[in-house]
């Protein structure tokens, strides 16, 4: 079995190439604290605002906040250039392709959080990376070595324990809700956007890449659900689903999208998604944070497992 260049251990990887690696867990582990604020939060506001209008507010947030970020940070390796260049916007379906693959995992989401428990809703999320290495594997030619996979394995096992909070009989009789099967249905979507991301990239900043997909998908969706986000009755929405919408288009939109495509830069895809086992036990702490109660010596083994997990996984770059 011949191992893929992409997924060799960075250690003979000069200092530079260590470094980047490190650079992109470093984006991965915040964006799996930011996402995970989704499900908490998504579910108390999924069913006063639909998931269509939602997202493409939240889409229309995030792009102008990128497209400010675009214009006043200079962007690395581009010789501290500014703003966009004519090249950002060649090849314009490969935008259209991101932002219905990000968008629909979304919509998809918040749709699911109308009837699935938050952390149910986590426990789908976790299938995610083993599905992304093996699309990965065809797409990218990223033939993630055995290590990998045993290093997922255990991320997947630590997970599992903090969704079922230790309870045995709760994994065994675990059935898969229709708010439960429809967030799996995104989460497809989500698995083929993380190689996609490196796939049709060509030289485009993280920033450059979320700014133009983030803005793609407003387009899109506004002209999908026009109808709905018409209806919607904006100003009697509740205070708590704006600041869940600021929340959304801000941290798990506009940062969560910029970090996933600079890690997606340096990591293999497998490694990248490798950090949605995280996603749990950020999910806990939210709802510990929002009074919602948790086991918490139940979680702690499953915490630990996971923390070794991305300690394995940091090691091998």
């Amino acid at each position: 079995m011949t191992d893929n260049a992409a997924d060799r251990p960075a250690r003979g990887l000069p200092l530079r190439g260590r470094q980047q690696a490190l650079r992109g867990h470093a984006a991965m582990l915040g964006f799996s604290a930011a996402v995970s604020g989704s499900f908490s939060l998504g579910a108390l506001v999924a069913n006063d605002i639909g998931p269509v209008p939602l997202t493409t507010a939240r889409f229309l947030l995030a792009a102008i906040l990128l497209a400010l970020l675009v214009t006043l940070m200079p962007a690395a390796g581009r010789g501290g250039r500014r703003g966009y260049s004519r090249a950002d916007g060649a090849a314009s379906w490969r935008y259209v392709v991101l932002a219905v693959l990000y968008g629909g995992y979304f919509v998809l989401m918040f749709e699911g959080l109308k009837t699935a428990n938050p952390v149910a809703a986590g426990a789908v999320f976790t299938l995610t990376p083993l599905m992304t290495a093996l699309v990965a594997w065809p797409l990218l030619g990223q033939h993630p070595r055995g290590s990998v996979m045993a290093v997922l394995g255990l991320g997947a096992l630590g997970a599992v324990w903090v969704i079922f909070r230790g309870d045995i009989s709760a994994l065994l009789g675990f059935e898969l809700g229709r708010g439960e099967a429809i967030y799996f249905l995104g989460c497809v979507l989500h698995v083929f956007y993380t190689p996609s991301l490196r796939l049709l990239n060509r030289g485009e900043s993280a920033l450059v890449t979320a700014s133009l997909v983030t803005l793609t998908g407003f387009v899109l969706f506004l002209a999908w659900g026009w109808a709905e986000i018409v209806a919607t009755d904006w100003a009697a929405l509740p205070p708590l689903v704006w600041v869940v919408m600021v929340y959304l288009a801000v941290f798990a939109t506009a940062f969560a999208a910029s970090a996933m495509q600079f890690a997606a830069q340096r990591l293999p895809a497998s490694k990248v998604m490798a950090y949605t086992y995280a996603t749990p036990a950020w999910i806990i702490l939210w709802e510990l944070a929002l009074g919602h109660g948790v086991a918490l010596v139940a979680v702690l083994p499953g915490i630990a497992v996971i923390a070794l997990a991305l300690a394995l996984l940091l090691r091998a770059d």
